[in-house]
């Protein structure tokens, strides 16, 4: 085995301004070799990633932080330095350990957490989690439904909006990573699901694999305050935001009273300049709707309860899981930018080794 490397890297060129773009990263490989081993006495943990997760929020953190981007992403998601140009990004990532000083962990154990989006990472054991290995699941789940993502629908569904049998669900951007989750966990739930999304292919998935009870794209809807109504004529008494903008400001018009939303991402809104005001929040007031912005993170106690709910129905089949796979680290920034265009079906995943 190599003793040591060159690291490939994919490197912030520059900060962005707007729509980021694919050439705003670069694929560099070190100029000075990295020793497979860490330092005794460092506490480090050394891996080899294996997989790394897209994400939406990672565009934010591409521009100049300022109060408005990626400033108080930092702030509030610790776990994240904000991007450095000509420094790696980073991200989700499920990693082998090649060697160790923490006790915790040991040479060929495998992890989910942080990393840089790089062949080989040198971490600690801060937000690293082992990966249980008996659980009968490929390795990449861990970037998306049993990590970050997945418990992000399951504590912006249960935790937040608290849902009942037989009340009605709407989900943005519903064939995306979280969104498919969400619309399942409301079908096991015994809700009535709708979702919104951006294409024909998309729309037939979510009523075809993952049975959702209606699903519109809503670029083809003139007027999205109708299409909502047409959906849902008994109103929305759940509504799992991750688009923002008009389509919020539609929702709300269409909300029962005492109903909840959880705000888990506005992708509509993170890479324009200027921000689209919403008109109807004073129905948040007479409905009496409770409104709620969360963070996975904020819910990390919840993670063992949410794998004793999630793993048997995905070992049941009651759960569908789509990924799109990348391969190769060189298709990363390419992978991340089909992300930011909608163009990804499910869950997308580079995968490194």
């Amino acid at each position: 085995m190599e003793t040591t490397v060159r690291n490939k890297q994919v490197i912030l060129k520059h900060y962005t301004k707007g729509f980021p773009e694919e050439s705003d990263l670069m694929i560099a490989t070190a100029l000075d070799t990295m020793e497979l081993k860490v330092k005794p006495g460092s506490s480090a943990i050394l891996v080899k990633n294996l997989f790394l997760s897209c994400d939406p929020y990672m565009g934010t953190f591409m521009r100049e932080p300022d109060s408005g981007s990626s400033e108080v992403a930092v702030e509030t998601l610790p776990l994240l330095d904000a991007f450095l140009p000509g420094k790696p990004i980073a991200g989700v990532g499920v990693s082998e350990v090649i060697d160790s000083d923490d006790p915790g962990f040991a040479k060929g154990d495998f992890v989910w957490g942080i990393v840089g989006w790089e062949e080989y990472s040198t971490v600690n054991s801060f937000g690293r989690f082992r990966i249980d290995v008996n659980i009968d699941v490929p390795l990449s789940y861990y970037t998306g439904i049993l990590s970050v993502t997945g418990l992000t629908a399951y504590a912006g569904f249960f935790e937040i909006c608290s849902p009942k049998k037989g009340e009605t669900v709407f989900v943005s951007a519903a064939a995306g990573a979280v969104g498919h989750l969400v619309g399942q966990f409301a079908k096991l739930m015994g809700c009535y699901v709708v979702g919104s999304a951006g294409s024909k292919q998309k729309v037939d998935l979510l009523l075809d694999k993952f049975g959702f009870d209606d699903a519109f794209n809503y670029k083809e809807e003139p007027d999205l305050n109708a299409a909502l109504k047409r959906c849902l004529p008994q109103g929305i008494d759940i509504y799992f935001e991750n688009v923002g903008g008009k389509m919020l400001d539609s929702v709300l018009m269409n909300m029962n009273v005492h109903g909840r939303i959880a705000v888990c991402g506005m992708i509509s809104q993170y890479h324009i300049e200027s921000k689209e005001g919403i008109q109807n929040l004073p129905v948040v007031i007479y409905k009496r709707i409770k409104m709620q912005g969360f963070l996975a993170l904020d819910f990390v106690d919840r993670f063992p309860k949410f794998l004793d709910y999630v793993v048997p129905y995905l070992n049941e089949r009651k759960l569908v899981y789509i990924e799109d796979i990348v391969e190769g680290l060189e298709n990363g920034p390419a992978a991340l930018f089909r992300l930011f265009q909608g163009q990804n079906i499910g869950k997308q995943v580079i995968k490194i080794a």
